[in-house]
């Protein structure tokens, strides 16, 4: 079943995009927002680990929340609210890690 992994808390506070990376299925996606686009700064532990996990075309960030936290993105592809709705019509499952 493939899912659309939703994780909008810092990487640098907790655990959870550690765990995503781990439990992440071929066919599953992820999108980053809130805080979780930190994860976009390019340097960063939270970055070197989503270059290893070669998410290639599966790795979102909500542009809204990279630009207003004025992070840089040379690895996820930018969508807006209605990108970030229709993906999650083009997922089986949508998994918000809260």
């Amino acid at each position: 079943m493939k899912t659309l992994h939703v994780i909008a808390h810092s990487p640098f506070g907790d655990e959870r995009l550690a765990s995503c990376l781990r439990l992440l299925g071929a066919e599953d996606a992820l999108l980053l927002c809130g805080d979780a686009v930190y994860a976009l700064r390019s340097g960063s532990e939270p970055h070197g680990h989503l270059q290893a996990a070669g998410l290639a075309q599966r790795l979102f960030a909500l542009d809204e929340d990279v630009q207003a936290r004025a992070v840089g993105n040379d690895l996820a592809k930018a969508v807006d609210y209605a990108g970030f709705v229709e993906l999650s019509l083009q997922y089986d499952k949508v998994n918000s890690w809260l």
